[in-house]
């Protein structure tokens, strides 16, 4: 059985809700990544922050990313997956809440993330398929 911690990426790193999104942009540069789990106080996942999230919801809105939060972009109930979840829990995860990122926990401790890069380098066209089809088809109403 291949399991989120089979195919996750390690290393991954909280950003602090208290920390601000010049600070967050800064990390995204030094890791090399997109995404980073944001933590609250507890050290417990509270969101999810991006590089579109700092551009779209700050920078465009006219905001100084030097003043606004990681926090204050956290939105919704995040997400999240045992490293010990089989990758079928990982897949219908990501497709059933269409999310490309999901962070992976290990005794309530972040052990790393799962991107789209991990998937396409440990599944199967079929498997592939099958969440890109979740994720990215339309629906259409009516």
């Amino acid at each position: 059985m291949t399991t989120a911690g089979d195919i996750m990426h390690r290393g991954a790193q909280w950003i602090p809700a208290h920390e601000t999104l010049d600070r967050a942009a800064q990390l995204m540069r030094e890791l090399n990544v997109g995404a980073l789990p944001i933590s609250d106080e507890d050290e417990r996942l509270c969101g999810i922050l991006t590089d579109r999230d700092i551009v779209i919801g700050c920078v465009a809105m006219g905001h100084d990313p030097a003043k606004v939060t990681a926090g204050e972009m956290a939105k919704g109930t995040p997400r999240w997956i045992d490293a010990d979840a089989d990758v079928g829990d990982v897949l219908r995860e990501m497709r059933d809440h269409q999310i490309r990122r999901l962070p992976v926990i290990e005794n309530k401790r972040l052990v790393g993330m799962i991107s789209e890069a991990d998937l396409a380098q440990h599944l199967t066209e079929d498997q592939i398929a099958d969440f890109a089809h979740g994720v990215y088809a339309r629906t259409t109403t009516g």
